[in-house]
């Protein structure tokens, strides 16, 4: 016993800021699970060990009182304390079958690299969990020029938000502090009802509208509730890699569509298979920008109608159209309720609001309600009722209007910053609407490269290879415009342009700037 207390002794530091109490628990507990102290072996008295450290006794009763509610010492009354004995099973270790307790041995060790050459072991991670990781798109920088899809949230109106959160706190309405009914709080589901029937031609009862996390989540819980693992998912081609994940993750074996100047454009084999779910971004798409036609949509409908396809129509920021008035939604044309419509408030607000909405088929709301408590055990009342009073005092169509001239300037910007680098050499492409183009970049450009050396040199765009499921048929550059104050485009832009013209163009003479 003198042995552990001059252990002890010599690891404990009276001059930390850790208290004695931690110190000596974390010591003790490593010592018995290393086997330092044996099981069975008699720990000293309270009184013994707290003289031989030099702290209080009580610090030790309270150690010896934790050790034993964890399960590391037994204590018997009139006998001592002892430690437990904690050491593994073997016995029902090794009946382990060899095939598992080989499961991430050598043979499968190379399977699960990621592109940086880290060995992933099969047993650590499951094969779509290692998909998911290898091809993720989330970026490490969430702001700043040129980052699409991010809304300038320095022009939110927080004080009219910090109001109305003010006056809800006030009235101490203790419902809003439990979990959210299923479907979420009903006077923002009403209000996001009347809103989406004005804003986006959506035809839609307060009672069809699930609020979610986020298009993430809206996707998610269509999935697990209208399709089963291995049934197969139209997905434009390109899309949004989120959604992607999502679909993937689920199990669904995915069937990139491609999309022309009209948008989803079937090939007469894809129209021989019928998906469960088709995913669409019908009135801007993402990531090139264009509008389905009113021909394609008619056909996609009628044709979700005859085959039983679950349409799921991400209308992520369809607000924010330039030069005309936002495009009605696919689901207003639907007669077949066959269309699953999801959008977010992201965009609109900031994004680290995390609300989102979907409007399902009538027949569908109650097993939707149910789904997404059942899974999700949903919240955040507090902020549904702040953005139902934002919505139905009129913030929110104010806010929206604002901004669709701020980034109406900030896109014109850049737009000329474009051209006065590069004259029409490099295309604008998906511009009309949105908070983001795709910049063109030669055939014989690598956008992945590019975008690594932009982000080196301070500017943050993404490559349109990483949309792409399959064979990338154009290269370009995704790049916001939204975030980006009016007086940092230039210099911004200038940065990016030095970088495309020395990695996107092969030939060794430069491009000649335009003026």
């Amino acid at each position: 016993m003198v042995i552990l207390s001059e252990w002890l002794a010599a690891q404990l530091d009276k001059a930390s800021a850790e208290p004695a109490y931690r110190q000596l628990l974390q010591l003790m507990q490593q010592a018995i699970l290393t086997g330092r102290l044996a099981p069975g072996s008699k720990l000293p008295s309270s009184r013994t060990l707290a003289g031989d450290l030099g702290v209080a006794r009580n610090t030790v009763l309270h150690v010896y009182d934790q050790l034993s509610a964890e399960g590391y010492v037994i204590s018997t009354t009139g006998s001592g304390t002892y430690v437990a004995d904690t050491r593994p099973d073997t016995a029902a270790v090794s009946r382990a079958s060899p095939e598992s307790a080989n499961a991430g041995g050598e043979d499968s060790a190379d399977s699960g690299n990621n592109e940086e050459g880290t060995a992933c072991p099969r047993g650590d991670m499951s094969t779509r969990g290692q998909r998911l990781i290898d091809e993720a798109g989330v970026s490490a920088k969430q702001w700043g020029a040129f980052m699409p899809g991010v809304p300038d949230v320095a022009e939110f109106p927080a004080r009219t938000w910090s109001r109305l959160q003010a006056r809800l706190w006030k009235s101490a309405n203790h419902g809003l502090l439990t979990y959210a009914p299923g479907g979420g709080y009903r006077p923002l589901r009403r209000a996001l009802s009347d809103y989406l029937r004005v804003a986006r031609s959506v035809r839609c009862t307060p009672d069809q509208i699930i609020i979610t996390t986020g298009i993430h989540q809206s996707i998610d819980l269509a999935v697990r509730l209208l399709a089963d693992v291995g049934d197969r998912a139209w997905v434009e081609e390109p899309c949004y890699w989120g959604a992607r994940s999502v679909l993937q993750s689920s199990g669904l074996k995915l069937a990139p569509i491609p999309v022309d100047d009209e948008g989803l454009n079937p090939r007469e084999q894809d129209l021989r298979d019928p998906p469960r779910i088709a995913l669409v971004t019908p009135s801007h798409q993402y990531p090139l920008g264009m509008v389905m036609s009113l021909a394609r949509r008619r056909t996609l409908l009628e044709y979700a109608r005859q085959h039983k396809v679950w349409i799921v129509e991400d209308d992520y920021d369809s607000e924010f159209r330039y030069g005309s008035r936002p495009l009605a939604s696919l689901q207003g044309l639907d007669d077949s309720d066959r269309v699953i419509y999801v959008g977010s408030l992201g965009k609109l607000l900031f994004p680290g609001l995390r609300i989102g909405y979907m409007v399902v088929p009538e027949r569908l709301a109650a097993t939707f309600r149910t789904g997404v408590a059942e899974l999700y055990r949903e919240g955040q009342l507090m902020q549904q009722a702040v953005l139902a009073e934002f919505i139905m005092d009129g913030y929110l169509t104010s806010h929206v209007r604002r901004m669709r001239t701020l980034y109406g300037e900030r896109r014109q910007l850049l737009i000329d910053a474009v051209t006065r680098h590069f004259g029409d050499a490099l295309p604008v492409m998906g511009d009309e609407a949105g908070l983001h183009f795709v910049l063109g970049l030669p055939d014989s450009a690598d956008d992945r490269a590019v975008t690594a050396a932009a982000y080196d040199a301070g500017v943050i765009v993404r490559p349109l290879a990483a949309y792409y499921s399959g064979r990338q048929d154009r290269k370009g550059l995704l790049t916001g415009y939204a975030c980006v104050p009016h007086e940092q485009i230039e210099p911004a832009f200038a940065t990016l342009a030095q970088v495309i013209e020395e990695h996107a163009f092969a030939s060794p003479q430069k491009l000649r700037r335009a003026g």
